[in-house]
């Protein structure tokens, strides 16, 4: 596993949540990185995604507004703080990363993948 997602939990309606990938054995700092999930008997869907540097990023219409990624200084880690958080954000969360600089938003173009982080969201 080269990168881990943790800070998933059941929540209320209207709650937030903070979401954490970190790396493990190797450096993702000039990788694109994106957060993706999959709900119950759904395909996995592209959540948001962030350009190497954090200057630039994209969200999913759903999570717009709503949910904002960044990365931490060293570019390394990635955070997904998802506010008022609704029954249909519940699934389980995955970080990805995508090699080369730039946004990417399809889970083909993504090589590295998280387990998962389970998120909740009670109505």
């Amino acid at each position: 596993v080269q990168l881990q997602a943790f800070g998933g939990g059941l929540v209320q309606a209207g709650d937030s949540l903070r979401l954490s990938c970190a790396p493990s054995g190797r450096t993702f700092s000039d990788y694109g990185m994106g957060w993706f999930r999959q709900a119950p008997g759904k395909e996995r869907e592209f959540v948001a995604a962030v350009n190497w540097n954090g200057a630039s990023t994209y969200y999913a219409d759903s999570v717009q507004d709503r949910f904002t990624i960044s990365r931490g200084n060293a570019r390394n880690m990635v955070y997904l703080q998802m506010n008022s958080l609704k029954a249909e954000d519940t699934a389980v969360y995955y970080c990805a990363a995508a090699f080369g600089m730039s946004i990417k938003s399809r889970s083909d173009e993504y090589k590295y993948w998280g387990q998962g982080t389970e998120v909740t969201v009670s109505s």
